[in-house]
């Protein structure tokens, strides 16, 4: 057969190879596709399959559990109140009594409770307070159950968001969104850094420019999403600079753990930090639904994951005035340490090995 450039292509149409060699489909498959490939393309499938499963998993059927609730009534009524509202089937609400309805607007604001009932003696309506900044999706879960509650027992509920979401927020999910964003970049800048120039870094000094690097793009990408979701789009309130802060930690954290995991397992780790930030980290996060509204896994693993932490910290910024914040930055800054740390070791580590193999082939 004629080529392009006049001569003739002999192995075309007969399979063979361009020096005359014979080739099977047998051949042309294990050339087409490398043992390496089909491996990692069994591990796409199983990511696949994992994340259908986390997110079906966590969001098919929200249904409260156990929400911290108080119970504000005269004393001669509040303990039976409190045991009837914690003996609701399903148990949707964790009761206990509060002093007062400003001791209860306090808790609200403090992130210690999600919901709490103003019981009033002298008529048949009660009011029902909620913090709608901690999600709408929980907020409209208590209040359907205490609807119901109150119905069975001939009473009505009024209901005061004492916490309400920013109108231009009106799902309270900016503030999920605004950390999945981060996270992402997080995870990115890392694969990229990878991809350019090897998985694991060839010796300590070459990761901590890796780390170096990482900073600094986690500072403006931080920034950036602090002045997006607020003064450019308006979507979610609170400090700039507190977001800003808050917002390279996560990226931090995501991509040195994303180093770290490369360290272990080398351009797989980007499918780890995937495993453990998307498909175990944004389901479980609380932003769609908050925790009590998840089933029992992933209400368990969220808080400790950065997209859960993360997705707590910015609502408690936006609109709590950045209350109950020491546990998410904890969590946040170990992800973080640890990670950077865990690099470091395994740069260290590598050209350890390096060292050894040498001596051993001059040997």
């Amino acid at each position: 057969m004629a080529t392009a450039d006049g001569g003739t292509d002999s192995g075309a149409g007969t399979g063979r190879d361009g020096d005359g060699t014979r080739t099977t489909f047998t051949g042309e498959l294990r050339d087409a596709v490398s043992a390496r490939a089909a491996l990692l393309i069994i591990g796409v499938l199983a990511l696949t399959a994992a994340f259908i499963a986390s997110y079906a998993g966590a969001f098919h059927s929200p249904k409260p559990r156990d929400v911290a609730f108080a119970v504000v009534a005269p004393p001669q009524a509040r303990g039976q109140l409190v045991a009837k509202l914690d003996r609701l089937a399903g148990s949707p609400l964790d009761a206990r009594p509060a002093g007062s309805r400003a001791e209860a607007v306090r808790q609200l604001k403090d992130r210690e409770i999600d919901g709490a009932l103003v019981y009033d003696p002298r008529g048949k309506q009660d009011e029902l307070l909620v913090a709608g900044g901690s999600g709408s999706a929980l907020s409209d879960a208590v209040q359907k159950v205490l609807t119901k509650a109150e119905q069975a027992e001939g009473r009505t509920v009024r209901t005061s968001d004492v916490v309400p979401a920013d109108p231009q927020d009106t799902r309270g999910l900016s503030s999920f969104y605004l950390v999945v964003g981060w996270c992402v970049g997080g995870y990115l800048c890392a694969a990229i850094l990878a991809i350019s120039y090897g998985a694991r870094p060839t010796n300590g000094r070459r990761a901590v420019i890796r780390l170096g690097a990482l900073l600094l793009y986690s500072v403006l990408a931080g920034l950036a999403g602090a002045l997006v979701i607020g003064p450019v789009l308006g979507a979610l309130p609170g400090s700039v600079v507190a977001l800003w802060g808050l917002g390279a930690l996560i990226v931090f954290g995501v991509g040195a753990t994303t180093f770290a995991f490369q360290g272990i397992a080398g351009i797989l780790g980007i499918g780890l930090t995937i495993l453990v930030v998307v498909i175990g980290g944004n389901p479980s996060a609380g932003g769609a639904y908050p925790y009590p509204l998840l089933p029992p896994f992933w209400h368990a693993i969220g808080p400790a994951l950065p997209p859960g932490a993360g997705t707590w910290a910015a609502r408690s910024i936006a609109y709590f005035d950045g209350r109950a914040l020491t546990g998410p930055l904890l969590v946040l800054a170990a992800w973080a340490v640890v990670a950077a740390a865990l690099t470091l070791v395994f740069a260290v580590l590598s050209v350890g090995r390096g060292a050894v193999d040498r001596s051993e082939v001059r040997q």
